[in-house]
């Protein structure tokens, strides 16, 4: 018997920029409670982008209830580069909230963004665009899930990000 709630699954590789972007967006647009985001620097070319911020504000705008964590470990970059989804995040304050990863937290070379706990794109190397991506992995999303809440609790605004006003 086919379960008809559970959406299509779709796993795929992600090789360059643009798949990376896609996805990025096509998870996003997945969400319906959070959106958990793991980045050294907020990559100005992901998340910077109109078509990331455009389902950023579709998903905070559509539910009252949602919400966007993300926690950068280099926000001194970010401060200096300026950033569009700081802007965004400026404008809706109440949904999106930034964090600096702790120093109890060993530097992470990975990133990856979460939908809820269903979806994912994961990037070993966030140096790097190849990386995965999940459409229905619940299994994998909570392992990311459990990680992120854990470095989220033990993490804080910074002075970089309370500059920035987020």
């Amino acid at each position: 018997m086919i379960d008809e709630t559970r959406p299509r699954a779709i796993r795929r590789v992600i090789e360059n920029r643009d798949e990376l972007r896609t996805s990025v967006v096509q998870v996003v647009g997945l969400a319906t409670r959070t959106l958990s985001i793991l980045t050294r620097d907020l990559e100005p070319e992901i998340y910077g982008h109109d078509r990331f911020l455009e389902a950023v504000k579709h998903f905070v705008l559509a539910r009252s209830f949602s919400r966007v964590r993300v926690l950068i470990s280099e926000p001194t970059r970010t401060m200096r580069a300026g950033h569009r989804f700081v802007t965004l995040a400026r404008r809706l304050s109440s949904y999106i909230e930034f964090r600096h990863l702790g120093a109890d937290f060993a530097p992470r070379a990975e990133a990856f963004l979460l939908a809820d706990d269903t979806a994912l794109v994961y990037r070993a190397d966030a140096s790097r665009y190849e990386g995965l991506c999940g459409t229905w992995e619940p299994a994998a999303t909570r392992r990311h899930l459990d990680d992120f809440d854990a470095m989220w609790e033990g993490s804080e605004q910074s002075a970089e990000l309370r500059a920035l006003r987020v």
